[in-house]
């Protein structure tokens, strides 16, 4: 039977995948991960713009999450006290977020590693936040000065993942859910996997996945963020690659040599997307959603920063956090939401949770301070 340039792809990458267990694979076959850039001597540095220790603050601030890894935070140094954060409008996803609503979460988790960085170098960061609507470019006006330090253990900025696969068939404990929600004071909810609304989100993030996954510009916006080779990762330094997306051992390397972000589109692709969502979804230990604060665009930024409190914390209790954001993209997700909910329902972000049996490495890029901190 003759074998096409497709079929040996499709073949390779469910081969790579079922063999990722294999410690000798993954190493031999291994992509680009974010440690193997870290200390690089070729990456350019932001001393002639601020010094290193607040170039240091800024570089924790950018491990902040963001959809599609696009880190759509510039910040104009107006002096090495003064910083104004904005929005990049080359890095927003309007095909998936065009309220900027995702956008404005992830400034608040920059802005919250931003704050923990500060205080525990030494500085305090007096945060003032200017932006009025979601189509705001300016987001925060930031003063940095010399204060006590305030220790908080910055490892747990380096060292938190957003994993999605791997997730035991565990309830999580009602100690763990109070200690990751204590941030958000009563703005989040646990739904045990096998409860009803549990059940609800599940098909319900299943089908919005379904639309999206048919939607040729939110598909299109996709395949802009994904970074296949490693030449692309690293000139672009963020973005989706194979680690990140979790296509690893020699499916991670047949994808990264043999395909473009393009193939991503081909019908074939998009179902087997909506298969390994309709499994994910049966992972797990159920859901935990974030509901809103008031007040706009600063509710949304401070939203963004109680969910990276949380998100923080994950780790030190083997909890894998997954964001699954299809039903609050999707006018036909925000309607099941509605209709299953209660009126003050105001769900911000939607959480597949679960225990892991051991915790990955961070693996996605990002950006060296120098590339998105400027001179104001």
């Amino acid at each position: 039977m003759k074998t096409t340039r497709k079929k040996f792809i499709t073949q390779g990458i469910y081969a790579g995948m079922a063999l990722t267990g294999v410690t000798a694979l993954i190493s031999a076959c291994g992509g680009i991960r974010r440690a193997s850039l870290r200390d690089n001597e070729n990456m350019v540095t932001a001393e002639d713009i601020l010094p290193p220790e607040k170039a240091e603050i800024l570089r924790f601030a950018s491990l902040a999450p963001s959809g599609h890894n696009s880190q759509p935070w510039v910040v104009n140094v107006i002096s090495p006290e003064e910083w104004i954060l904005c929005a990049d409008q080359s890095r927003r996803l309007p095909a998936v977020d065009p309220d900027n609503r995702e956008l404005l979460l992830s400034m608040g988790a920059f802005l919250e590693n931003l704050s923990l960085a500060a205080g525990s170098l030494g500085y305090a960061a007096d945060i003032r936040i200017t932006a009025r609507t979601p189509q705001d470019t300016e987001i925060a006006r930031i003063t940095v000065r010399s204060d006590s330090a305030h220790p908080y253990p910055l490892e747990r900025l380096s060292s938190r993942s957003t994993v999605k696969q791997g997730f035991l068939d565990r309830e999580l404990s009602r100690a763990d859910v109070r200690y990751l929600s204590e941030s958000l004071q009563g703005h989040c909810v646990y739904f045990q996997k096998g409860s009803q609304h549990a059940r609800c989100i599940s098909e319900g993030t299943v089908e919005a996945f379904r639309i999206q996954s048919m939607r040729d510009n939110a598909q299109r916006e996709l395949v802009q963020w994904i970074r296949l080779s490693s030449d692309h990762a690293r000139r672009r330094m963020d973005g989706l690659t194979t680690e990140s997306m979790e296509i690893t051992g020699i499916g991670g390397l047949i994808v990264r040599n043999f395909m473009k972000p393009e193939d991503f589109l081909t019908p074939g692709n998009r179902q087997r997307g909506i298969d390994m969502t309709a499994r994910l979804t049966g992972e797990g230990a159920g859901w935990m959603v974030v509901t809103g604060y008031p007040g706009g665009a600063a509710g949304l930024i401070e939203t963004g920063r109680r969910f990276q409190r949380m998100a923080l914390l994950a780790r030190e209790r083997m909890i894998a956090i997954h964001p699954m954001t299809q039903m609050l993209e999707e006018p036909s997700g925000q309607q099941s939401l509605g209709m299953n909910h209660s009126g003050n329902f105001d769900p911000q972000f939607i959480l597949r949770v679960g225990y892991l049996s051991s915790y990955p490495e961070p693996v996605s890029l990002r950006r060296p301070v120098s590339w998105f901190a400027e001179r104001g």
